[in-house]
């Protein structure tokens, strides 16, 4: 499902996984049955739900050497070099889907991440309905830290910067948003201490530990499993 196709033609750089939805979706006109559809074809445990009733796009207004620079789209956002000054989605008003409201009620642990930081896990604090649910909710909540924030990491976003900066940028977009738990790659023990006072500054407690893919910018998926599973149990 996230296998990418590497081609010269319009197939290039396009996840499996979203080729079915975009299928599905055209076939179904709800996204939430769409889901479960791919989630009963693949025998998914669990379930997947969108953020909000109709599509978004996301823009963000970056800085650099360059100037001042407005990105639009998923992917560019993703990659976009500069600091961050702005971000939003559009449209700024879209509407929550019910039954992702309902989950985020019912559930016992909310988790952030891991993936791209501005247009994966900083969007869900961008819609007014999921983020006042967010804030309500009595469920705990863990954030997964990303292995390129990590300075002796290698990646588009957030390269060279520190988890610590990683966590700032969170509190500047959600700044009611506290979480009990931060968790983060061993690579940041040369900056432990100011990351643990990130995670103070946010109400949380951090926790380290070996969830790097072989020196790559990716969690290895059988080291993060396991971590995560402890960290629910406690």
């Amino acid at each position: 499902m996230q296998y990418r196709f590497t081609s010269t033609g319009a197939m290039h750089g396009h996840a499996v996984g979203n080729l079915l939805l975009a299928a599905l979706w055209d076939k179904d006109s709800d996204p939430v049955q769409g889901l479960d559809r791919v989630a009963s074809l693949l025998k998914v445990v669990g379930r997947v739900l969108p953020m909000a009733i109709e599509p978004l796009d996301i823009e963000g207004t970056f800085q650099s050497s360059v100037g001042r620079t407005i990105i639009r789209g998923q992917k560019e956002v993703a990659v976009a070099k500069g600091k961050l000054e702005s971000l939003r989605l559009i449209p700024e008003d879209a509407s929550s889907t019910p039954a992702g409201l309902a989950a985020i009620a019912d559930a016992d642990w909310i988790t952030f991440g891991p993936g791209s930081w501005f247009s994966s896990v900083l969007p869900h604090f961008l819609i007014k309905q999921q983020i006042d649910a967010i804030i309500k909710s009595k469920a705990k909540k863990l954030v997964i830290l990303n292995l390129d924030a990590a300075p002796s990491m290698r990646g588009d976003e957030f390269a060279g910067s520190s988890p610590a900066e990683h966590l700032s940028i969170l509190q500047k977009f959600a700044p009611e948003f506290h979480c009990d738990i931060a968790l983060a790659d061993t690579s940041v023990s040369l900056d432990k201490g100011a990351m643990e006072e990130a995670v103070s500054d946010i109400g949380g407690e951090l926790v380290v530990a070996d969830i790097a893919s072989g020196g790559s910018v990716h969690h290895d998926p059988e080291k993060l499993g396991p971590v995560i599973s402890h960290i629910f149990s406690l």
